[in-house]
């Protein structure tokens, strides 16, 4: 029988998406590869003979590979979907093959999960090799919830009778969305093994420890094959990306035996600026070697002073006669004793943690004298009340569940974040509620009531006691979110509230929920007509009916991607905030094209009505229990908070908290940045010029000042000299650099490839713009 290999290991070199030479999976210039990245058909639906290699695929529609099926063309399609592609496999291959242990399919990532069959017959599923004969599982896609999104990789022996050596080959692959976008989103490709598969070799999942004046790591090189000894250089290089200053050079020779590792450290010195790291691995043994790059983290942030210092919002509302909590957020050495003057009557304040509970009085706006006193001096700032129709009168900031851990959360997780919020001291910058995102309630999938005898939903065995969990998360001062959909089903496949609106808006109420982000999902197999405004706003009226039933104020954030314009009707349904785009990942190409897309949206957005452009992706991420660090740059995470806070979006973090990291926590505490997101005139910033690869964002600001973004999206280091009157803003103005909370003179100013200068044009003397 042929040898079958697990691809587990493999796959790991292809997963961080990290940067690749010859030995990638994208590279084609080595005569050992096959790319099957064109002549791809397909056809949505289900049915196992569009498996076989006779099959009549001439009515199939043509598609790419690499991008998902709804941005081309197929908008309506859920759950099953086939690809076809045919190829002759070169007896090259095997002739010009190293090491001549296997044949390596990549299929690329799939969105979410898998079944691979060439010329008929099943190779394997969701990654992982099946023996020759295999009958296909109609229940495959109930697999590790960490798979969606991930590649996948089969490893075959040269002589399975499932390849045509010399021939034609059919490749089918069926796939299964659950939520979001899906296909097949990688280039596939056919190629030989090759001793850098052997190789782990991914220094980005071992941060840097800020030691001092030094940036350190330690990071681990390992052999995985069994039999095959494997010699080579590793090469170290880096160098600051704006300086150009070389920081680091090293040579280490490698002797790796079977199933070792050899451990390996450097230091580089800290820079005000990030520094790109190049790792090289050559092998005696022949083939492509192996590279990777990072770019070190370096902090911009001050420290906060040991004084005390209000931070947050300065302005907070909600519906007389209901429930009310805010805490103050206030950095500085602890204990800080809080006092509260003109708090209006069915309020409170804890002079020991500054949480304001109580009841909302009569309809006003009541303003109030903060003030918090520690050992090293007092501080106050006015804080306005409003008591009335409209929550959110800033942009909510807080955690969501779903970028970190997506199906996998659990209460857990959950109550470690909360934790990590106060412990960490985000709470003390306004960071302030906890939510749940997909995955609490009884899968629909599972064959269990999904609901008890008298209608209400049920949560699954991961949340045993809701309410519970809110008093835990108010206990400690924070807001507490939750998740659902519209349709009969969740994006995750658990229960939806569709026909039972009322019910579940009861049950969110009864267990203290303060956050309702209420997602399309399934909803898509009832509506009608998707072009119909009526037809959009319908699902996301009939909760808000059923919210305003209930003594509680709930925010409501409106998940639907941005179809028909939502920013236009979502604050007339009842939504305070609403989703703009599809779903972000942690790149580059998501997050910009998301970030800088959200134009026409502007003049919708403002206090109680909010554009949503997603969460962010910062931190270790993941979508489900594996995680990785996330792959933008330190730089382009810069961008992401400065865009973020300038758009007046919804903060909320996507990351594991418990697993925090210093330069990560740096980007998220400056108060400085977090103010532009939270001014109370909650204007959306505007792109006011485009200059070769420069765009340049301004924000109106309640103090008359403005923000200003000077975005490089180039690939390379760019001086940029910076044009107030271009703007519109007349007159000397001040200028303060907020990420470095400092003044600055200068108006020319350097800014890193994919990076940002976010400033504030203080506000102008009297008779100026």
């Amino acid at each position: 029988m042929p040898v079958l290999r697990s691809i587990l290991i493999p796959a790991a070199l292809v997963i961080l998406g990290l940067p690749l030479t010859a030995s990638g999976e994208g590279a084609t210039t080595s005569p050992a590869r096959l790319p099957l990245d064109q002549g791809w058909k397909f056809m949505p639906g289900d049915n196992l003979a569009y498996a076989a290699s006779a099959f009549d695929d001439r009515a199939w529609k043509p598609i790419k590979v690499g991008l998902a099926w709804q941005k081309q063309g197929w908008e309506q399609v859920q759950g099953y979907a086939w690809y076809r592609v045919s190829f002759t496999l070169p007896e090259k291959l095997r002739a010009q093959d190293l090491l001549k242990d296997g044949l390596r399919l990549s299929i690329g990532s799939v969105a979410d999960f898998d079944q691979c069959f060439l010329n008929g017959q099943m190779v394997g599923a969701n990654g992982t090799v099946v023996p020759v004969g295999s009958t296909p599982d109609d229940l495959f896609w109930k697999a590790d919830e960490s798979l969606p999104g991930q590649p996948r990789t089969y490893l075959l022996d040269l002589e399975d009778p499932r390849l045509k050596w010399g021939q034609e080959n059919v490749l089918a692959m069926r796939v299964y969305m659950v939520s979001g976008w899906g296909g097949l989103m990688g280039a596939p490709l056919v190629r030989m093994m090759e001793p850098a598969d052997y190789v782990t070799l991914n220094p980005d999942l071992e941060p840097f420890a800020f030691k001092g004046s030094k940036l350190a790591k330690t990071f681990t090189v390992s052999n995985t094959s069994a039999t095959r000894p494997l010699r080579g250089q590793l090469t170290l290089t880096a160098k600051g990306l704006v300086s150009g200053a070389p920081v680091l050079s090293k040579v280490i020779e490698l002797d790796l035996k079977p199933k070792s590792s050899q451990s390996i450290g450097f230091e580089i010195p800290r820079r005000s600026e990030a520094c790109r790291i190049q790792y090289g691995l050559s092998f005696q043994e022949g083939g492509a070697p192996l590279t990777r790059s990072e770019e070190s983290p370096y902090v911009l942030t001050p420290q906060a002073p040991a004084s005390p210092r209000i931070n947050g919002p300065e302005v907070v509302g909600g519906r007389p006669g209901r429930a009310f909590l805010f805490t103050v957020p206030a950095s500085g050495q602890k204990p800080i004793r809080f006092v509260a003057k003109g708090l209006p009557q069915g309020l409170s304040l804890d002079a020991a943690t500054g949480v304001i509970r109580g009841t909302l009085p009569a309809a006003g706006t009541y303003t109030v004298t903060l003030r918090a006193t520690n050992a090293k001096g007092s501080t106050q700032r006015k804080l306005d009340i409003v008591a009335g129709p409209r929550l959110a009168l800033t942009p909510p900031m807080g955690w969501n569940s779903w970028n970190a851990w997506g199906l996998a959360v659990d209460e857990e997780k959950v109550v470690a974040s909360a934790k990590t919020i106060v412990d960490k001291g985000l709470r003390d910058h306004g960071w302030a509620s906890v939510n749940i995102d997909d995955g609490w309630e009884i899968s629909t999938r599972d064959g269990v009531p999904l609901r008890e005898a008298d209608g209400r939903i049920k949560v699954n065995g991961k949340f045993p006691d809701m309410a519970r969990l809110g008093r835990r998360l108010h206990d400690l001062g924070l807001k507490f979110g939750i998740y659902s959909s519209p349709g009969p089903a969740t994006c995750g496949g658990y229960a939806g509230s569709y026909q039972n609106e009322a019910s579940d808006a009861r049950s969110y109420a009864s267990w203290g929920v303060d956050y309702l982000k209420y997602d399309w999902c399934s909803y898509s197999t009832i509506a009608k007509n998707l072009d119909s405004p009526e037809e959009l706003k319908k699902p996301f009226a009939l909760m808000n009916e059923a919210l305003q039933k209930v003594d509680r104020d709930i925010v409501y954030s409106l998940c639907q991607y941005g179809m028909g314009k939502v920013w236009e009707w979502g604050d007339q349904v009842g939504g305070q905030l609403w989703r703009t785009t599809g779903d972000i990942s942690d790149s580059w190409d998501s997050m910009s094209k998301i970030g800088f897309s959200q134009v026409e949206g502007a003049p919708f957005a403002g206090p109680g009505h909010w554009n949503d452009p997603d969460m962010l992706v910062v931190g270790w991420v993941g979508w489900g229990p594996k995680l990785h660090p996330s792959r933008l740059t330190p730089d382009e995470q810069y961008t992401h908070l400065s865009l973020w806070s300038l758009l007046s979006a919804p903060l909320l973090i996507g990351c594991d908290l418990p697993r925090l990291d210093a330069f990560t926590l740096n980007l998220l505490t400056n108060d400085e940045v977090l103010a532009v997101d939270q001014d109370r005139l909650g204007k959306q910033a505007t792109l006011r010029l485009k200059q070769g690869d420069f765009q340049i964002w301004v924000k109106e600001l309640a103090d008359g000042g403005r923000a200003i973004g000077v975005f490089n999206l180039g690939s390379e280091t760019t001086a940029y000299t910076l044009d107030l009157k271009a703007l519109g803003l007349a007159g000397s103005r001040t200028l303060r650099d907020l990420w470095r909370q400092k003044d600055v003179k200068v108006r020319t100013f350097k800014v890193p490839a994919h990076g940002v200068m976010l400033l504030k044009a203080k506000a102008a003397k009297s008779g100026q713009l």
